[in-house]
């Protein structure tokens, strides 16, 4: 029964790791869309210098290429851990940590994610690094802290787009511990606040299963 679980629980990973992925090139897909309709813009009002530097490098140019000490990315946060933002670095460590997910490296994993929204708790890849932090401690059957981390992503990430899919994974963490009633209350949650989501699909099946 507990291998079922940690393999049902790895195919969920596994589908959130693809979803990361195209929401990653959609960003991308947008961003040269929108580089695109800037330059055609100024093409057409002759405002382009073909001498100027461009107003910025494109994406991951010259920020991929920086060396990330592997030790400061899984290095437990100290309580005065915060910095200051800094969207290039934010985004290379948030890499690094979820490729340490998907090198199946869970311990370290936990350590990188930990310490990547204690240090910028306001970053735009904050709510996805606490929502992976949940989904990390699932795989390896720490139901205690995955519902810890999925109640973080709904209280301090509210309108995320990770906030359907932590709701429902805090209602079915709570399945699992045996609290069906406030199993009920979350996924009645998920229906009421994301009615369309894939989420809520779910959340409609798991409430069948418990009736």
């Amino acid at each position: 029964m507990q291998q079922m679980y940690q393999l049902q629980q790895e195919v969920s990973m596994l589908r959130g790791l693809l979803e990361e992925q195209e929401h990653k090139i959609e960003l991308m897909e947008r961003d040269q869309l929108e580089r695109y309709q800037d330059l055609d813009r100024r093409l057409s009002s002759g405002t382009v210098d073909s001498s100027a530097a461009p107003e910025r490098p494109p994406a991951d140019a010259s920020a991929s290429d920086a060396p990330i000490d592997a030790q400061a990315i899984v290095q437990p946060p100290s309580s005065n851990d915060q910095a200051q933002p800094d969207p290039e670095r934010e985004k290379l460590l948030y890499d690094a940590a979820f490729d340490l997910v998907k090198n199946r490296d869970f311990e370290k994993a936990v350590m990188a994610f930990t310490a990547f929204v204690r240090r910028y708790p306001n970053s735009e890849y904050a709510g996805n690094a606490q929502y992976w932090l949940g989904e990390v401690h699932l795989v390896e059957a720490d139901l205690e802290s995955a519902g810890r981390a999925f109640a973080q992503v709904v209280s301090n990430y509210p309108g995320h787009r990770k906030e359907a899919d932590a709701l429902y994974k805090l209602a079915d963490v709570e399945r699992r511990l045996g609290n069906n009633q406030k199993a009920l209350q979350l996924y009645q949650e998920v229906l009421s606040k994301h009615p369309d989501s894939s989420a809520a699909q779910l959340a409609r099946r798991d409430m069948d299963n418990l009736s």
